[in-house]
């Protein structure tokens, strides 16, 4: 039996730790309100031009999206437990698929799944036969399956929706440098960018059926010329089918269809708005516009489907702060419009909002109630 001074003690531990939880409960709500009614939005352009995009959250870790239960809340609270959240050890590519954020990482040797509007997060690619080396370049289709390229096997991988592996193409006969992917929205043909090196000629996009794993076509070669590839990087397929690639050495974007003839070409080497200096990944979205990473400038840019300015996003800094990179990567924009992208050296993925989009629309909008 305990004695009296022992359940006094408990008494109140128990009362501390609900003041502690209510506390906390209330700090984060509070915080949370006063920071979004306090603090202007960050937005682009800034003021007195409309604004097009706001810079919407950062995300750093599972802890960022994982939804923490009340039993959890109390147990952290009563016991003092902390958080297991799984951060980003050196992030790569983003690809985004009906709120299902996928992003590959390098060192982890896995893809990082943030299910934001349920709340939960998992790893793909830690096991057999789907297990991951060097996941680099990420696609997903209609149907958010997942495409993965893996530089040390020299293939993608497939993934389902669940993130059961499914099958992969290419290997070590076919690819010097894979780096980055794409697929057509019914999942039926990859185009895999090989980057190639300077004792390469394999500077070009592989294309493969998915189903046979059967090598369909080439585009591209080594050199300068339009049509030609040096150090590609990133590709994306467009709302109106073409393909755009980053054409990393020669300084521009160079758009294809899907059989491989050429169409066009824009950007060169420069440090103005609109030019290029280290561009890396590339995507576009709904409304066909096209945008660019580049790890020099530390922002993307936002082109029209002729290949015209409309807007940078972002700035290079030797701090963590939105909307500032050191070294940006992969980028991505989803069904809604948002704006996805890697910063390397932050370990982070920022996200933007459309202007005209409400914080609680969207899949990414899902899990907050309407205003």
């Amino acid at each position: 039996m305990q004695a009296p001074d022992d359940i006094t003690a408990v008494r109140k531990i128990f009362r501390i730790g609900i003041v502690l939880l209510f506390a906390a409960t209330a700090c984060t709500t509070t915080s949370t309100v006063s920071d979004r009614e306090a603090a202007p939005s960050l937005v682009f352009p800034p003021p007195p031009d409309i604004a097009r995009f706001v810079f919407e959250r950062t995300i750093r870790s599972s802890g960022d999206v994982v939804t923490v239960d009340r039993d959890t809340r109390w147990r952290q609270v009563l016991t003092g437990e902390t958080s297991t959240a799984i951060g980003m050890a050196k992030p790569f590519d983003v690809a985004v698929c009906q709120g299902k954020i996928f992003v590959s990482d390098t060192v982890r040797r896995s893809v990082l799944v943030f299910d934001v509007p349920n709340g939960e997060f998992n790893e793909i690619g830690l096991s057999e036969p789907g297990e991951l080396q060097k996941p680099l370049g990420l696609a997903t289709d209609r149907e958010c399956n997942l495409y993965v390229v893996d530089a040390t096997a020299r293939r993608v991988a497939v993934y389902d929706q669940q993130g059961q592996y499914i099958t992969a193409v290419g290997g070590r006969d076919w690819f010097d440098r894979p780096s980055h992917v794409e697929v057509d929205p019914d999942g039926r043909f990859i185009y895999c960018v090989d980057t190639g090196g300077v004792d390469s000629e394999r500077h070009h996009v592989r294309v493969f059926n998915v189903s046979s794993g059967e090598h369909v076509r080439d585009i591209g070669s080594r050199g300068t010329n339009p049509g030609q590839f040096n150090l590609a990087r990133d590709i994306a397929m467009g709302s109106d089918g073409f393909l755009y690639i980053v054409d990393g050495g020669n300084f521009r974007v160079q758009v294809f269809r899907q059989n491989g003839f050429f169409i066009k070409q824009f950007g060169r080497i420069g440090v103005s708005g609109g030019q290029f200096a280290r561009p890396k990944g590339i995507d576009t979205d709904p409304e066909g516009n096209i945008y660019v990473s580049d790890a020099a400038f530390g922002n993307f840019q936002i082109f029209d489907r002729d290949g015209q300015l409309l807007l940078f996003v972002g700035s290079r800094s030797e701090s963590p702060e939105p909307a500032k990179y050191m070294l940006p990567a992969g980028i991505a924009v989803d069904e809604d419009g948002r704006v996805y992208m890697i910063d390397q050296f932050f370990r982070k993925l920022d996200v933007y909002r459309p202007a005209a989009l409400a914080e609680n629309q969207g899949y990414l909008g899902a899990q907050l109630p309407a205003q």
